[in-house]
């Protein structure tokens, strides 16, 4: 099994680690990179601690796709050039599964099924500002109720969403649109920009087939602390096992 041990001189936490890549557990609030946003502030990016995931390289690794900077959990890094052209193209081709947990406001009257809304553009100087569009980029995600709560805002449910397509803010559009935002989104929910909870969004796990001969690697991040209260009210323990 290769090395996954958590090692905590590291300055994110290690999920799985191998010659090809790492997964590691991103940390809701830290961006992928140095942005718009964070080049008019001195803030912490995932770029600014990859020199220290070498682990005896001679190039830092990249991230293979991108999470959100209030989205934790899951991020997959390329080790080397080859790694990167080979994730990249996978993830380009929809061969990597990503599953995410969520919790929204709201009491979907489903168990389970399929968002199937194009996306586009709010606005053309924001690019990551997204809207439900029918003349948009097609967009697809599918759902699945893992339980249901309450806190004192009314019903709160616990999902499972799988991403078919991979657009800007696709699965808070879709859950938004819906009837059922995701708590603690200030865009497309209800939150307040200081504050609230957090967004109750965690990238919790992802399945790679990447070496031909050997099974799919499939990888896990634990719930992060800021959404274990609310996954509690809806049932989750620590317990649980399924993705």
């Amino acid at each position: 099994m290769p090395d996954a041990t958590p090692d905590s001189a590291l300055p994110v936490p290690l999920l799985y680690r191998d010659a090809m890549m790492l997964v590691i557990d991103k940390p809701a609030g830290l961006p992928s990179h140095r942005g718009p946003q964070a080049k008019r502030r001195v803030i912490p990016v995932l770029t600014d601690h990859l020199d220290a995931l070498r682990f005896g390289l001679p190039r830092r690794p990249e991230a293979a796709h991108r999470l959100d900077k209030d989205t934790s959990g899951c991020l997959v890094l390329g080790r080397h050039p080859r790694a990167m052209a080979e994730l990249n193209q996978m993830f380009r081709e929809g061969r990597i599964d990503k599953t995410y947990w969520a919790i929204v406001q709201g009491n979907p009257p489903l168990d389970e099924g399929l968002i199937d809304l194009a996306l586009g553009k709010r606005a053309p100087d924001r690019g990551w500002w997204m809207k439900v569009d029918p003349e948009g980029l097609p967009s697809q995600t599918r759902f699945r109720v893992l339980g249901r709560g309450a806190d004192e805002t009314g019903p709160l449910a616990w999902l499972a969403l799988e991403p078919l397509t991979g657009r800007t803010h696709q699965l808070r559009v879709h859950c938004a649109a819906s009837g059922w935002p995701m708590l603690g989104d200030e865009i497309y929910g209800t939150a307040p920009r200081e504050g609230g909870p957090g967004l109750q969004l965690h990238a919790r796990s992802i399945t790679i087939p990447l070496y031909r001969k050997r099974a799919p690697i499939h990888v896990e991040a634990p719930p992060p602390e800021h959404m274990q209260q609310a996954l509690s009210l809806c049932g989750w323990t620590t317990s649980f096992t399924k993705p």
